[in-house]
């Protein structure tokens, strides 16, 4: 008969552990004299709230040395702007004191990009003292080649005209130009070219102390006609030539208060033979002009 109660010190009640137990139970028998394990008592609430949130808490990063601060550099001072001064690109000449240091100028001239290109450039030639002033536009290659005006065949059609009014080009007239270089391929000049060299051309006037001026072609109109006549410049550099012909303009060149008749260039009327009639009614208009200026005193 097996006693309900527990042997305590009994030899054949084996200690059993927790394998061997569970193997036991699992077969059905009842290890009753094996005490069962003690139960495991539920963490405090305080302490289980303390271990969830530790680990829900995010893992901080460890903990580096802050980057040392470079201090800011020290500000310039601004410095003082220097005063603007206004240095003219192309200073208009000196005046020359003489028509032979004015020729010398106007050969060795670089106020404009034409005088890279040119072989010599073309002051004028002539009397010293003249009653005529013909003033052209511009140098041609012949011109340009041999640095004197009117040498191609528009200055052997000149030649001719100025037979017809018993002149020649070395007694009472002298030639020159608007513009004192050659243009590349014999273009018209610029405004910028034109205004470079227009002090040349003044100071021309106020040496050779002409009674007259003959200006042939469109820009030699524009630019005697534009220098203190009846017209500004703006109005006459918009009119045509053959509106500017026919009459007898008055100008201040140079401080020179002087006639001036307009016709075509001799290069232009080799183009246009048909109109050599209008130019001879042209130099009989300034041949009168002059006349009735009486002598030179």
């Amino acid at each position: 008969m097996i006693p309900d109660t527990p042997w305590p010190d009994s030899p054949h009640r084996p200690p059993l552990d927790a394998r061997q137990c569970a193997m036991l139970a699992e077969m059905g028998v009842n290890v009753w004299w094996q005490p069962p394990p003690p139960e495991r008592t539920a963490p405090d609430a305080a302490v289980a709230t303390a271990r969830a949130a530790a680990l829900a808490r995010p893992t901080a990063p460890p903990a580096t040395a802050p980057a040392p601060r470079v201090a800011a550099p020290a500000p310039v001072p601004a410095r003082p702007a220097a005063p603007a001064t206004v240095v003219p690109i192309h200073p208009e000449p000196a005046p020359a004191s003489d028509l032979a240091t004015l020729e010398a100028a106007i050969a060795t001239c670089s106020r404009c990009e034409l005088a890279q290109r040119r072989q010599h450039a073309v002051p004028g030639m002539g009397d010293p003292s003249p009653d005529w002033l013909i003033v052209g536009e511009a140098p041609g290659e012949e011109e340009d080649r041999q640095g004197l005006p009117f040498v191609g065949r528009a200055g052997q059609l000149l030649d001719r005209m100025l037979a017809a009014m018993a002149l020649t080009r070395q007694q009472r007239v002298y030639i020159a130009n608007v513009i004192k270089c050659r243009p590349p391929q014999n273009r018209n000049p610029s405004p910028v070219e034109i205004e470079q060299c227009t002090p040349f051309l003044l100071r021309q006037v106020q040496l050779l102390r002409p009674r007259i001026v003959l200006a042939m072609g469109r820009f030699a109109a524009h630019t005697v006609l534009g220098q203190g006549g009846r017209f500004d410049p703006a109005t006459v550099a918009q009119m045509p030539l053959g509106k500017l012909r026919g009459q007898v303009h008055r100008v201040q060149l140079g401080g020179v208060d002087l006639p001036v008749v307009v016709t075509y260039h001799p290069a232009y009327l080799l183009r246009n033979p048909a109109d050599k009639a209008k130019a001879w009614a042209d130099l009989c208009l300034a041949m009168d002009t002059l006349a009735a200026l009486g002598e030179r005193r």
